[in-house]
């Protein structure tokens, strides 16, 4: 089916391509999402992600900021970002995820995939554009699609060669982005403000005490609406920001887990056992 009379979208269809662990990786994920299955707390993963949405709006959190997005806004997310999407109660979102390792490159190639990676270290990594912009980048999602549904003994690299063609098309537009961070003056918007205060200082002493005097508020008030926004009690989310900080230092360096436990806030080893236990137990 077309989606605004352009796009080619098959719900439920997948492309996948070598594994996560691999050098060349990738993951077409064509399917819709629904309130009832939003995550329940932030993740992260060790490749990239571009999550792209098809239907009219939904939000998207990262690193405790929320954002609203639109039809065909591209949510760039580098690895180890912690990001979760959460979808608004009514009909189901249609949305495109794509995951990717791209091979490290040598030479003057590893010099141009560093710039074409860089669109997902920008400070806000989300890219909007006016539609002749867009149209270059549905042309490209088709060419992607259509390929996938080949059997030619090339359809790995023309899916590889037209996916690096779609991040040039955002890298050499990226200065026409449009998208903007709505400012929003609202209970949620605060609270939001409050829990990327909590990712940007999860090293630090951090309680329900400290943040009520931070950000002007009663302890009661704040306990209840950060409850009713997030799911989660202040307690329970300052560990699990921290853990989920902890594990990707667990997994991505080899530093001693007593110097990791420290680092990521904990008050001791214990502390740390004690959390890692609560949150990550299978």
């Amino acid at each position: 089916m077309l989606l605004n009379n352009k796009l080619i979208y098959e719900k439920g269809y997948l492309v996948e391509i070598g594994k996560p662990t691999e050098n060349l990786y990738y993951f077409f994920d064509y399917d819709e999402r629904s309130y009832d299955i939003n995550m329940e707390f932030q993740h992260f993963h060790n490749f990239y992600e571009i999550h792209v949405l098809l239907d009219d709006n939904a939000n998207h959190i990262i690193e405790g900021n929320l954002y609203r997005i639109e039809f065909l806004d591209f949510v760039c997310l580098k690895p180890y970002c912690l990001h979760k999407s959460e979808y608004p109660k009514g009909p189901p979102k249609k949305r495109l995820i794509i995951q990717f390792n791209i091979p490290v490159q040598s030479g003057l190639l590893q010099d141009n995939v560093g710039d074409l990676l860089s669109i997902f270290e920008a400070p806000l990594p989300i890219y909007r554009f006016e539609q002749n912009n867009q149209d270059l980048i549905i042309h490209t999602l088709n060419e992607i699609f259509i390929a996938s549904k080949s059997e030619s003994a090339v359809r790995t690299l023309s899916i590889h060669c037209k996916f690096i063609d779609l991040l040039c098309t955002i890298y050499n537009h990226r200065n026409e982005n449009i998208y903007q961070a709505e400012t929003l003056n609202t209970t949620a918007s605060k609270i939001y403000t409050i829990a990327s205060y909590i990712h940007n200082h999860f090293n630090e002493e951090l309680s329900l005490n400290t943040l009520a005097q931070k950000f002007f508020l009663s302890k009661y008030y704040l306990s209840h609406l950060f409850k009713e926004v997030t799911g989660f009690s202040i307690t329970d989310y300052i560990q699990m920001t921290r853990i989920r900080n902890a594990q990707q230092l667990l997994l991505f360096t080899n530093k001693k887990i007593t110097d990791i436990a420290a680092q990521c806030g904990f008050t001791s080893f214990s502390q740390f056992n004690r959390v890692f236990n609560k949150f990550c137990k299978t």
